[in-house]
């Protein structure tokens, strides 16, 4: 048995500077990832492909799931037969803006990667990636980085590893597509200058008034999130509609935490730090 983390994605900023004529957007983003999120295993005297854990109703077959296409691109790429079965353990809500199915197929990449002996850096593995969608790269490597194009041009950047994060669901799926088209068209310029924590406390996400429109509760997170003691800033990732708020302790985010639960004991809630 093989097994290997997915960690969840953050955008800790998310600036959309213009719409490209191939349908995508342009994009520059401050990706950072955090130590919870879903699991895959493959064990060898298995078949097919399993979903298990506390989210996995929520994904319909293989339409919904990327694992089966990445190791079906992985084993496309490298002329290696899939072999064994794997199961993906659904531990973060679907279509929340955390990258859970980017992470689940990276994940699925490394893990056949450690399994038939290739080297994380071997550009086929990258190129994998990149098919499978403009997150995946960046989950490949799950580490802090600067993103550009549609996401998948990397540039590592220092991390704040053990800050201490609250992410926050209300339980509201919202698909990409929309809150993408949603969006004004307003180039609001680049990602600022400066560390990890000053391009998030003085940069933004483009796509939280269009997620807001779709789904208004997001606003009803980032208040309680904005009116927490220690938080240095709160913003929703990606596409919505998990928001996150980066604390200076973890004595003020277990406080936070408490009190999501307490006046919304249905929203998803989760006490991680980052990698």
């Amino acid at each position: 048995m093989f097994t290997e983390p997915a960690p969840a994605k953050l955008n800790l900023a998310l600036h959309v500077r213009q719409r490209r004529e191939d349908g995508y957007h342009s994009l520059e983003t401050l990706f950072a990832f955090v130590a919870d999120g879903d699991t895959v295993a493959l064990d060898d005297t298995a078949s097919g492909c399993a979903i298990a854990g506390p989210f996995a109703g929520a994904l319909d077959g293989d339409g919904d799931n990327l694992v089966p296409r990445a190791a079906a691109r992985f084993a496309e790429t490298f002329g290696i037969p899939h072999g064994g079965g794997i199961t993906l353990t659904k531990c973060l809500p679907v279509a929340s803006g955390l990258g859970g199915g980017s992470a689940d197929a990276a994940a699925t990449l490394r893990l056949l990667a450690r399994r038939h002996g290739i080297a994380l850096d071997d550009p086929r593995l990258f190129d994998c990636a990149d098919r499978l969608g403009s997150d995946v790269p960046a989950c490949l490597y799950s580490r802090t980085a600067l993103g550009s194009g549609r996401g998948e041009s990397l540039t590592p950047i220092a991390g704040a590893a053990g800050t201490p994060v609250l992410l926050v669901n209300p339980r509201v799926a919202v698909a990409t597509a929309p809150v993408f088209a949603g969006w004004d068209g307003q180039d609001r310029g680049p990602l600022p200058d400066g560390d990890l924590l000053t391009i998030a406390r003085d940069g933004r996400n483009d796509l939280e008034a269009p997620a807001k429109a779709i789904a208004p509760v997001i606003g009803d997170v980032l208040d309680l999130l904005n009116s927490r003691s220690g938080v240095m800033v709160a913003r929703m990732s990606g596409s919505g509609a998990t928001c996150f708020a980066l604390f200076a302790d973890a004595h003020d985010r277990a406080a936070a935490a408490a009190a999501v639960r307490r006046s919304h004991p249905n929203w998803w809630c989760l006490e991680t730090v980052l990698l």
